[in-house]
């Protein structure tokens, strides 16, 4: 009978899920607002700790910095990942899946965290990079044409789903994305509320007034 860990043992798995949700846990953009303005960003603007948030509190720079470290997380452990078990993308799927999870709830905020896209984009910039590059040109559509980085998130996630299916095929790359694309839109809910009564507000770098 095949070795449901696929031979890599569960324990050496479970070490690496752990390792990749605490990795995907680090609050950065709680840290950047917290050092560089003294403040709690869940208290600010949209009160996300994701990039955007921080870009439209703190500043251009520190949502830039957040953004990448965000990906960084995502990106780093399902690259490990798959070039240490390379016939296995489960493997490597459910070690991205674990920093996304990490991002989303994480355990140094009282698991209150992001909405998980730039750590969900760095996963599948390991796992599946022309179908992130759709995405990505999805987000930035979304982003351009309606200037709210909401329309743009879950555009590209739908994007994902789509370019996943069509260039991976059944398998536990697409059905990440698939989930990635349902938990995306989900943690959208209040924005999906706000864009219908037309209260969302638009994307600027212009910072917040204290």
């Amino acid at each position: 009978m095949p070795d449901p860990a696929g031979g890599i043992g569960w324990g050496v798995w479970s070490l690496w899920i752990l390792l990749a949700y605490l990795l995907g846990s680090a609050p950065v953009g709680y840290l950047a607002a917290r050092s560089l303005k003294g403040i709690d960003i869940r208290e600010h603007g949209s009160r996300n700790p994701g990039a955007a948030n921080v870009a439209r509190v703190v500043g251009k720079g520190a949502g830039l910095f957040t953004l990448f470290a965000d990906i960084l997380k995502g990106w780093a452990p399902a690259f490990l990942a798959l070039r240490a078990y390379p016939e296995w993308n489960v493997f490597a799927a459910s070690v991205g899946l674990a920093a996304i999870a990490g991002h989303n709830w994480t355990v140094f905020l009282r698991f209150r965290g992001g909405k998980g896209v730039a750590t969900s984009a760095g996963v599948f910039l390991a796992l599946a990079p022309l179908p992130t590059a759709i995405a990505f040109a999805g987000f930035a559509a979304g982003l351009a044409v309606s200037r709210r980085v909401s329309v743009g998130s879950m555009t590209g996630a739908l994007c994902l789903v789509l370019a996943a299916w069509r260039m991976e095929g059944p398998g536990f790359v697409t059905a990440l994305a698939a989930a990635c694309g349902v938990l995306i839109v989900f943690l959208h809910r209040k924005n999906i509320v706000r864009l219908a009564r037309g209260e969302e507000p638009m994307f600027t770098f212009r910072k917040e007034p204290r």
